[in-house]
């Protein structure tokens, strides 16, 4: 009986030991990608200027242009995969999509949920509105407000820090695109929008009429979203981030899609 338990003992030693190192070897996300030749993107393909259509119908904008670059390296071509932003993380588990890589904001939520790579770009949430007196969240006491359905700033808002601005409102409406909700603020179904910065500064250039955004109510890392047990291949894209970083592509692509360098590395910074 003794000799039993001391077995036992020792083969629940040498499992807990072994444990770690054989999950990694099992871990064939990056060997999937390069074997089948393709890595598929999934985007919300109206979120200007990180993933959109252009005049032809042609997907592009900085995300796009920053994936295709990761894919040149890896060896493999990119598969861009329109999707229900709403239902992101459900394309991620089933296998419709290899990675959510459209703009995403990197919450406390999402790392939970996703093996997500180093934040590449530095954002911010702010406030927009047609009538610059709608900027900040005292003056929209009693106003509606106008988010995108499961994004960075719906969590925002319904997060504990923002509940009393949340409860000043007279309501908040969740849009399935901010195209849609930058059409109900310019007909005056909306007082304003909580959007991210790049894609504000982007859209209202290219509309009519007169748009003010505000300040950055708070800070909104850019981050790739992969399966949470897809970590060989979220650490290679990592490795590539930075020699890309290196050799100024990232910082080029920023300018060109975003007018200034918002290139922000995880790994470079203190967290």
């Amino acid at each position: 009986m003794k000799k039993m338990l001391t077995l036992a003992l020792v083969l629940a030693v040498l499992f807990t030991a072994i444990a770690p190192a054989f999950a990694e070897t099992t871990d064939n996300s990056l060997n999937a990608i390069l074997e089948k030749g393709t890595l598929i993107l999934g985007l919300d393909d109206t979120f200007a200027p990180m993933g959109f259509r252009d005049e032809n119908n042609e997907i592009v904008g900085f995300d796009i242009d920053l994936a295709r670059a990761v894919c040149e390296k890896l060896g493999v071509e990119l598969v861009i995969q329109p999707i229900d932003w709403d239902s992101k993380e459900m394309e991620l588990a089933s296998g419709n999509i290899d990675c959510i890589w459209n703009g995403m904001s990197a919450s406390e939520e999402r790392k939970q949920s996703m093996a997500l790579t180093e934040p590449y770009m530095n954002n911010a949430l702010a406030l927009v509105s047609m009538d610059e007196a709608n900027i900040t969240p005292e003056a929209l006491a009693g106003k509606v407000l106008g988010v995108q359905a499961a994004s960075a700033a719906e969590e925002m808002m319904n997060s504990e820090e923002y509940k009393d601005f949340l409860d000043s409102l007279a309501e908040m409406v969740s849009f399935a695109e901010y195209a849609t909700a930058f059409m109900d603020l310019a007909n005056g179904n909306l007082d304003a929008i909580l959007v991210d910065s790049v894609y504000a500064s982007y859209t209202t250039s290219n509309l009519d009429g007169t748009y003010y955004i505000g300040e950055g109510l708070e800070d909104d890392l850019y981050a790739v979203g992969f399966r949470k047990e897809d970590i060989a291949l979220r650490d290679k894209v990592n490795e590539i981030f930075e020699e890309l970083k290196a050799d100024g592509t990232m910082s080029e692509l920023s300018v060109q899609w975003v007018g200034q360098d918002l290139i922000y590395m995880g790994t470079d910074a203190d967290e």
